[in-house]
């Protein structure tokens, strides 16, 4: 009976071992996934963010990564299903529970209002647009396309370019009352996805012109400062309808504008032991603009010896969007440095592939082998050229297609593939081709696969 017990306990003791275990690797997998997140609406807040400040419950994993709400790009015509609006196409099913009294939702004035996203991978962008449920929508209904007024409120065609991690759009929201959802697309440029965000609003009816400031934002102080750059804090101000950004000036100049949940900033690229006046104001969503701060003059210290400190590696390097057959997409997000990153180092195994400035965090190479499995590392390099340590990733390229290229005046139908500059796309709708309609310019017609 002994022998029995003994074995008993061992067998138990097995399954908690093995339980832990699996827990560990969960949590390992999970985040791991964090650091290819992307980016949401964090004023005002998103459904998502609100799960992930513990405004709303009973949200599933977005509470984790409220930045992954990613599905292919292209609404109305495209993108994710009707009833999985608000879960990017089903990743987060939670969030597509639709009743009236559900979500928390934030209060907002029809008129102008500032949208501001949080963004941890600052993808090249194609666009950002804003939908609105339809006055007589039901709010106790699954949402689908006929929810939304189908014509955005407000579009941004932002060609391309490459957007700072926090990121505004001031938008004229049409007239409603009561609670409403907006919808919140970021199109990127470079792959097929994009990022959608619902936010439950509520709407107090026809709402008076705001003419009120925020208050003054207080102790501004530096916290920090070296040679090149200054470091500032300041506490939080307080508006009727919500602080929306915060001004940072340096003497009469904005140096830059943070989003209104941010209380710091870094002033780069200054003169060494030079004296610098700082101040705060606080902006809302109609565009009143609080009283200055208290004003610091800070002095920057004076150059002293070499720079032996290097960056930190680039985080969250992964293969961004779908590998063509002779090409991937490299992204990671920002290294920091003592003085300044000033450019990335990108090898193919041990072959320096490219060196990018600071201010990309993607990189895309070409001229791969098909079904090609490729490794890769990226470095961070500053002024004084220390390089951090690396960070790698395998990426394969797909395989070689045998669609045939694309070209004008051919007629095309719906599926049909087609390569275009090494990239492999599909008819989106059916159509003859002219020489102004290439896959690459036109994706209302054809889908990057």
């Amino acid at each position: 009976m002994t022998t029995i017990r003994f074995k008993q306990m061992k067998a138990r003791q097995l399954f908690t071992y093995c339980a832990i275990a699996l827990i560990a690797a969960l949590s390992l997998t999970l985040f791991s996934g964090l650091a290819s997140a992307h980016g949401y609406v964090e004023g005002p807040a998103s459904r998502a963010a609100l799960c992930k400040s513990g405004q709303n419950t009973d949200c599933g994993s977005i509470v984790y990564e409220p930045q992954s709400l990613e599905a292919p790009k292209g609404f109305p015509a495209a993108g994710p299903a009707d009833g999985k609006i608000a879960s990017a196409n089903g990743a987060f099913p939670k969030l597509d529970e639709q009743s009236a009294t559900r979500w928390a939702k934030v209060n907002l004035s029809s008129g102008q209002n500032t949208f501001t996203w949080k963004l941890t991978a600052n993808h090249s962008t194609a666009s950002w647009k804003y939908y609105i449920t339809k006055t007589n929508w039901n709010p106790n209904a699954v949402l689908t396309r006929d929810s939304f007024d189908l014509a955005p409120f407000c579009s941004v065609n932002y060609g391309g370019a490459q957007p700072p991690f926090s990121y505004s759009n001031s938008c004229n929201v049409p007239q409603r009352s009561g609670y409403h959802i907006i919808l919140a697309v970021w199109e990127v440029a470079d792959t097929a996805n994009a990022f959608y965000n619902v936010i439950d609003v509520n709407f107090s009816g026809t709402n008076p012109v705001d003419t009120q400031a925020p208050t003054v934002p207080s102790s501004l102080s530096s916290p920090a400062k070296t040679a090149t750059t200054v470091s500032l804090a300041w506490n939080a101000s307080t508006d009727n309808v919500g602080v929306t950004g915060y001004k940072i000036y340096k003497g009469a100049t904005v140096a830059a504008t943070v989003s209104g949940t941010t209380l710091a900033y870094q002033a780069t690229g200054l003169a060494a032991n030079t004296a610098y006046t700082f101040n705060v104001k606080a902006v809302d969503g109609a565009g009143n603009e609080s009283s200055a701060s208290n004003a610091i003059t800070v002095t920057t210290n004076a150059s002293g010896g070499v720079d032996t400190q290097a960056p930190t590696a680039p985080g969250g390097l992964h293969v961004m969007g779908a590998p063509t057959s002779s090409s991937l997409m490299l992204m990671w997000n920002a290294a920091t440095d003592n003085v300044g990153v000033t450019g990335y180092n990108i090898y193919r195994g041990t072959t320096l592939a490219a060196t990018v400035p600071a201010s990309a965090t993607s990189y895309t190479v070409t001229g791969l082998a098909a079904s090609t499995t490729y490794s890769f590392s990226v470095y961070a390099i500053d002024a004084a050229n220390n390089q951090s340590a690396a960070s790698s990733i395998n990426g394969t390229t797909a395989s070689a297609s045998t669609a045939p290229a694309w070209s004008a005046g051919t007629t095309y139908t719906i599926g049909t593939l087609v390569t275009y500059n090494g990239s492999l796309y599909e008819c989106r709708q059916a159509h003859t081709a002219i020489a102004t309609w290439e896959p690459a310019i036109v994706p209302a017609l054809w889908l990057l696969k």
